[in-house]
């Protein structure tokens, strides 16, 4: 009976934190270009060393040597989706929505002391003055948005139109119709499992990356030269999230469900404790 309240307790932690995911899906589900992630579980195992010495009692054993059967079910898994969202029209130049699952803007933020690029699919981009009649284009919380070098993306204040052009291309006219031109940086996800959700709604590199043995380049392949033929861009449009609410609904349901049942089964392995305590 401790192995039922023990087998439940763990559960009921691992329970908790999908439900906190789908609540996060939920609470982003008008967020532009928003991507989910859906949980996935698997039996819960302890690594042992040296737990065995006799080799005859291993006979029939399911798991690898110093490896045991734990108690429970564990979150196994965090999957970011990235499937494509909606897309809805703006009439806005400065709203970009990228059709290609895969690729992703770039954009400055500051991490602690120093600056990291960071991912993102909300193309909702924004005119900033720096000063000395320029401006920078930046995203809705202020980051500059980079170009295909990681440089910052500036002009003219006095711009009077913005036109997207073949890959990835924005074309920047001013007052007097002069043109300038910037190639939007793009990189395409080869491993979204490496990357960690941000605030914001920005992606960005796992913390262990070394750790796990994978690089950055692995990761995320920046669209350069002439792969920049590859990249699939709508202007005057936003791409929506890929939250699909009445399957959050569906999953929440379920994980109150069984959340009530691994309650339950604690308070009935109490119970039967009790009787047996009290058997004479």
């Amino acid at each position: 009976m401790n192995r039922t309240m023990i087998t439940a307790t763990n559960t009921l932690g691992q329970l908790q934190k999908q439900m906190d995911m789908i609540g996060h899906n939920l609470s982003n589900a008008d967020t532009n270009g928003y991507k989910r992630r859906d949980a996935s579980f698997s039996e819960m195992l302890v690594q042992q060393v040296k737990n065995q010495h006799v080799d005859k009692f291993e006979t029939g054993r399911l798991t690898p040597l110093g490896v045991r059967e734990g108690n429970g079910a564990k979150l196994s898994q965090s999957q970011l989706i990235l499937n494509q969202g909606s897309l809805k029209a703006t009439g806005r130049s400065l709203d970009f929505a990228l059709t290609s699952d895969r690729q992703f803007f770039k954009a400055l933020a500051q991490d602690g002391d120093k600056s990291a690029v960071r991912y993102t699919r909300d193309g909702a981009f924004f005119v900033s003055p720096t000063g000395n009649g320029e401006a920078m284009l930046v995203n809705g919380s202020g980051l500059p948005i980079l170009d295909e070098n990681d440089n910052y993306i500036t002009f003219s204040e006095d711009a009077s139109s913005f036109q997207l052009g073949d890959n990835g291309v924005l074309t920047v006219t001013g007052a007097a119709g002069g043109e300038e031109r910037f190639n939007l940086g793009v990189v395409t996800v080869e491993k979204a499992q490496f990357l960690e959700q941000f605030g914001g709604n920005l992606l960005g590199f796992a913390d262990n990356l070394d750790e796990l043995g994978v690089t950055e380049d692995e990761v995320v392949t920046n669209v350069t030269g002439g792969a920049r033929s590859d990249i699939s861009m709508v202007q005057n449009s936003l791409e929506g999230s890929n939250v699909d609410i009445s399957k959050e609904m569906t999953d929440m349901l379920n994980v109150q469900r069984s959340y009530q049942f691994q309650a339950r089964s604690i308070s009935l392995a109490d119970q039967m404790m009790g009787l047996v305590n009290g058997i004479r």
